[in-house]
């Protein structure tokens, strides 16, 4: 017997085995991009059957491991497989995914079992992984497919590899589907490295660079549970972005030079980056000094700038724009950037676990790491740095933690010159498009970046936002059925009428999924936006780093339900024996302060509570100019004592000077200054 399944990409069906067959399921269609669908593997001695859906003539279908292609055909077409993975993968190539038909096989194979710790050596074993240049991704690949098999059986398996340099191509890498939090969504992604359906996995880089060539997405650890990278740097062969030195500013044109890294076209006296081999634009340039530190403009970090160009010699580009007029000299660098953020450098997606030991990225296409639906990660060591010769990493965040759970951890790392946050850790909140009836409600997401991914399953609770407020409702909901309409719609069925004064503008935000946070004995430098950036309600630690030359603040509380839709307000922060000099050194959003607490609220004068509390700012060192340490909003239980403050005139005031500028907060205890 052939079991249907039938799961279009509107209707978020879950497929469940019968009572005697429960350990059988098609993993829930939300966790899914629009052309994949993923299936959790009952047992290895178990054989599936099947037919590709009945599409269009000639479409192509795959089944994945997630390492390696398993199986292709067409439309219709029947198959039989014996997976050696957890997790096994659905994928369309040519359109959305639909009418799946399969089945498990009772059969028993009796396979061979290995049940003891295993080492796979990258120069021996049968697995010669190149260094030189060519595509290292299928001898890779290869190792992980067969990790993921021997992971099944619980046993440990290192992946060790020789110090080197390995080359990972697009042309190769499997094209899986999957929404990606905070970035461009694609339609497919190929995926150099998918570390995918693992268990007990360890990769042992030994101080080697991973280098990515094109758009692609580098590394994916996806459904998988305890797997640990050690001593990698992730680098891309042509950078995302430009860097160009100013030198010479003259009749209102400034010539920049480009060393040859830097991949660029001139077409019709307009410039475009090349660096991924696509063609952008660029629309904005932030400026460094040639030691890497930030331009202290005092404004907005990126300032706009002309594509409209001609060649001007050996590597240099004379652009019709007067740089001076915008505070700029020669011999400044100006990173040349645009907004696009089509594939982060790292994504943790429904992974348990994860430990990243002294891993780098010198690079990305979005920010280097992205995290969701994910659970303890562990960071030592490691962080973005620049690469010789450069002044900028990566093109947004360096570390982003979207709708994660269990404990985040920080430690010994260092982040300079990124666009955005080193760190920045939030739930992503729903807004309430449509309330059906009292347990019933259609729910939006509301970013164009932040779709896709599942913010509930069925079960799970809910924490209920008043949308003009923030204020958090004391009752809790929970999901009883959660229903994927669309990309940018949810129908969830609720337990329990939803509680009064509560409707359609108000929002949602997942009650389970929050995680404690520890950053602890970290760096973060020269950096375009903020330090870092927390909004859960569970404990958060910032303890013995270093915030030097953030063009905004060093540390943000936020909170909105209404722009980017990132919440989980902060009960219990602890900022300790840190090292703040001279950050604010641009207005960047929500920067008022050196730390800002600032949630977007639409009406605080009409809060009964408080959105974050219970924050203690201790023993900490200020060296800055005239600038407030902290700006505060909607704030109860703040502490600022015995902290080491020192003013001086280095850049512009702001706020008049005024230490503390405070709006519609609770009790306060501030140091006198």
């Amino acid at each position: 017997m052939i079991r249907e399944l039938i799961i279009p990409i509107a209707a978020m069906a879950v497929w469940q085995a019968p009572a005697n067959e429960a350990e059988e399921t098609i993993m829930n269609e939300l966790g899914s991009g629009r052309r994949m669908l993923a299936v959790n593997v009952p047992s290895q001695d178990r054989e599936l059957r099947g037919r590709a859906p009945q599409g269009k003539a000639g479409e192509t279908y795959r089944i994945y491991n997630g390492a390696e292609m398993l199986w292709e055909g067409k439309s219709g077409e029947s198959f039989s497989l014996i997976p050696n993975s957890r997790v096994l993968y659905l994928v369309s190539a040519d359109n959305d995914n639909k009418n799946w038909q399969v089945e498990w096989k009772h059969e028993v194979h009796n396979r061979a079992r290995e049940t003891k710790p295993t080492t796979l050596k990258g120069g021996a074993d049968g697995y010669k992984v190149p260094s030189d240049g060519t595509d290292a991704g299928p001898a890779l690949r290869k190792m992980l497919a067969r990790a993921g098999y021997m992971g099944y059986e619980l046993q440990s398996t290192t992946i060790d590899l020789p110090q080197g340099e390995y080359h990972f191509y697009p042309s190769s890498a499997p094209l899986l589907s999957y929404y990606i939090s905070n970035h461009d969504q694609q339609d497919m992604q190929p995926v150099g490295l998918p570390l995918v359906g693992l268990k007990n996995v360890k990769i042992n880089g030994n101080g080697s660079t991973f280098v990515f060539h094109g758009a692609m997405q580098p590394i994916l650890v996806m459904d998988s549970t305890n797997v640990e990278l050690n001593g990698i740097t992730i680098a891309h062969d042509a950078p995302y972005y430009n860097e160009g030195k100013i030198v010479e500013i003259a009749d209102g044109t400034t010539t920049l030079e480009f060393a040859p890294q830097f991949r660029y076209r001139i077409e019709n006296g307009r410039y475009y980056l090349t660096g991924n081999g696509e063609k952008k634009a660029p629309t904005a340039v932030l400026a460094f000094e040639a030691d890497g530190r930030m331009v202290a403009t005092g404004k907005a970090g990126d300032m706009p700038w002309t594509a409209k160009c001609e060649p001007a010699g050996a590597n240099r580009v004379r652009f019709y724009i007067n740089a001076a007029e915008m505070g700029l000299k020669e011999g400044q660098v100006l990173v040349l950037r645009h907004y696009g953020r089509p594939h982060p450098a790292m994504v943790l997606y429904r992974a348990n676990d994860t430990v990243l030991n002294e891993v780098v990225f010198r690079d990305s296409q979005g920010m280097a790491l992205i995290a969701q639906r994910s659970r303890n990660i562990t960071i030592n060591g490691g962080g973005c740095t620049c690469a010789e010769g450069r002044v900028y990493t990566v093109s947004a965040d360096a570390t982003h933690f979207s709708n994660c759970a269990g404990h985040i951890r920080v430690q010994g790392a260092k982040y300079e010159g990124m666009m955005d946050d080193a760190i920045n850790v939030h739930s992503t909140c729903l807004s309430i498009d449509k309330v059906i009836s009292p347990t019933e409600i259609t729910a939006r997401y509301m970013h164009p970046q932040a779709v896709g991914f599942e913010v509930f399953e069925a079960g799970e609770r809910i924490q209920y936002i008043r949308g003009a407020t923030l204020e958090n409702h004391p009752e809790l909901g929970k999901a009883v059925s959660v229903k994927k309409l669309n990309e940018t719609h949810l129908h969830i069925r609720l337990a329990a009428p939803l509680p009064e004064g509560i409707g359609e503008g108000d929002a949602i935000e997942n009650a389970d999924w929050y995680p404690s946070v520890d950053f602890i004995g970290c760096t973060v430098q020269h950096n375009r936006a903020r330090g870092t950036l927390f909004t859960t309600p569970k404990p958060v630690l910032v303890k013995d780093c270093k915030f030097i030359g953030s063009g905004g603040s060093a540390i943000l509380l936020a909170g909105d339900a209404q722009g980017w839709y990132e919440s989980g307000r902060c009960l219990d922060v602890k900022i300790i024996n840190n090292l703040f000099e001279h950050n604010l050194i641009q207005r960047y959003q929500f920067t008022e302060g050196i730390i800002s607490i600032y949630p977007m609220v639409k009406q605080p004068a009409q809060q009964q509570e408080r959105y974050h509390k219970n924050i203690l700012i201790e023993g900490n060192t200020f060296i800055t100019h005239r600038v407030p340490l902290i700006y505060a909003i909607s704030a109860d239980g703040l502490i600022f004592r015995n902290n080491n403050v020192q003013f001086d005139d280095k850049h512009a005031p702001m706020h008049g000077g005024k230490p503390y500028v405070l709006r519609h907060c609770g009790k306060t205890d501030l140091q006198t200054l």
